[in-house]
């Protein structure tokens, strides 16, 4: 017979929080969200963490390297989108470990044959003034000259006149060396009173630049998430159809941890997967897995050797496999349910597999929930989708900005490795809708209002961290006439907007 469980699976908001003690210490810029990626030891630190609980989900419209740089920047991890060739995707996260904090790969360069009409056409394409010159006009050519706007006058000089005429030589510019670091770059630029300075190698190859107002910009943002060579940490998603194949590429490319994309985790071939993976490479390269909603779920990847695992089915916001298949969990229940057998298995095995939330996140407060049911970090898409920084266009539809956004299961993602259950390789229905998302501006200035409301409420639960609140959080399930009554009621609003996360 049928298995049924006595209890309906609920939501995110189905529940509150309770406040707990707050003492006059508690303030938010005393609150650690510094959460463990991967899993480790009784007694050991975490071989990965992350300095805020949220990454982007594996998705084409959300993680690509711009994404990846931009969240690295506050504190969180990007998983970039599998569903590409691997080439492409190892290219990208390439170029997010080349991103050094401070340190820019340069994207303006010329050959010094080259002319004062192909500056101007340059600057005008990119909007940049300052030019490296090269001798094969690449980024990591050996550098031989500098272009800024204090080197040309476009009213008094021939269009035609070659660069390598009014260009500053390399003999005469100030640069650093390879291996320096940011606050040492930045000591040359103060000194030497510069705006950009070039760092070669040995052989003057061109390296990076650092600028002035980068530096600063890096100042600003002190939880940037950086591995031992001060290059930000970047994730990716993979799949179990060429595994094999994509997986060394994208360790080749540096990518800091791994994550099995598939809407269920409770399968074989995520089990051949990690297998293979700690096989080929131990215990060195992360690797997380899932989806599942269950303590069984749990139970079979943590023993397969996931290093994290995500909970949750169907709770995306466009994600329609519940309605397709029928299959799925409430997202609090799920969580909930999986976080205690995270629990136990620590107990039982002294090994800690940190849970990953991945849905069902409607409002902000729905995060701060999340972690206080056992999560120990977040996947979001439609959130991150909704900015500057994510891979999609930003249109004008009814005289509103909104921002595409699609399922890796909807026809336009294609993504049929996702929902693999062997045979026939192809997309056999959509589980994915293509949709809008109301256009939000930067990420930086959203994920900062959003975890400001997450600390703010960990200090009214008397928590100054995410294991605190774990242990202590007191949790009430509430009514539907609860859930009306928690919002503005009984009035007329003068500004209709809401705290959704829309």
């Amino acid at each position: 017979m049928a298995q049924f469980f006595k209890e309906p699976s609920r939501t995110f908001n189905e529940y509150l929080l309770v406040p707990g003690y707050t003492t006059k210490d508690m303030t938010v810029e005393k609150v650690s969200l510094k959460t463990p990626i991967a899993r480790f030891k009784k007694g050991e630190k975490p071989e990965l963490s992350a300095n805020i609980p949220l990454v982007s989900a594996v998705m084409q419209a959300v993680s690509d390297d711009n994404m990846a740089v931009a969240l690295a920047k506050e504190g969180g991890i990007s998983f970039i989108f599998c569903s590409q060739p691997i080439e492409t995707q190892a290219e990208m996260v390439r170029k997010v470990k080349a991103y050094k904090a401070g340190f820019v790969t340069s994207d303006s360069n010329l050959r010094p044959d080259q002319t004062m009409q192909d500056v101007v056409n340059l600057k005008k394409k990119l909007g940049h003034s300052t030019i490296a010159i090269t001798d094969d006009g690449t980024a990591e050519g050996r550098m031989v000259g500098l272009v800024t706007s204090r080197d040309y006058r476009v009213s008094r000089m021939a269009a035609d006149t070659k660069i390598s005429q009014f260009m500053t030589p390399f003999e005469k510019l100030v640069y650093a060396r390879n291996g320096c670091t940011l606050s040492e770059a930045n000591d040359i630029l103060w000194e030497h009173k510069l705006n950009a300075l070039p760092v070669v190698d040995d052989e003057q190859r061109l390296k990076y630049f650092v600028f002035r107002k980068d530096y600063d910009n890096h100042k600003s943002n002190p939880n940037e998430l950086l591995d031992n060579e001060k290059s930000f940490i970047v994730g990716a998603g993979v799949n179990t159809r060429d595994y094999k194949e994509r997986i060394p590429a994208l360790v080749e490319a540096g990518a800091d941890v791994l994550c099995i994309d598939s809407s269920e985790g409770y399968s074989e071939w995520q089990k051949e997967t990690l297998e293979w993976v700690h096989q080929k490479y131990g215990n060195r390269v992360k690797i997380g897995a899932g989806n599942v909603v269950d303590r069984e779920g749990f139970d079979f990847l943590a023993e397969a050797g996931a290093d994290f695992i995500k909970v949750g089915i169907g709770g995306g916001s466009i994600c329609i496999t519940r309605e397709q298949k029928g299959i799925g969990r409430g997202q609090a229940t799920a969580v909930i349910e999986v976080a205690a057998a995270r629990d136990e298995y620590f107990e039982k095995t002294g090994i800690y597999v940190p849970i990953c939330s991945d849905g069902g996140i409607v409002y902000d407060y729905h995060m701060t929930l999340a972690l206080a049911m056992g999560a120990d970090f977040i996947m979001l898409g439609r959130y991150f989708a909704r900015f500057d920084e994510s891979p999609t266009s930003k249109l004008n539809v009814n005289g509103n900005y909104v921002k595409e956004y699609w399922g890796e299961g909807s026809n336009r993602a294609r993504n049929w490795q996702r929902y693999d259950l062997g045979g026939d390789p192809r997309m056999k229905f959509e589980e994915g809708v293509d949709s809008y998302v109301p256009y939000a501006g930067t990420l930086h200035d959203n994920v900062n209002l959003s975890l400001n409301k997450v600390k703010s409420t960990m200090c009214n639960c008397g928590a100054m961290s995410i294991r605190d609140l774990q242990k202590n959080a007191k949790v009430t399930l509430v009514s539907a006439t609860s859930i009306v009554e928690g919002g503005a009621h009984d009035v007329i609003l003068r500004d209709s907007s809401q705290n959704a996360i829309r």
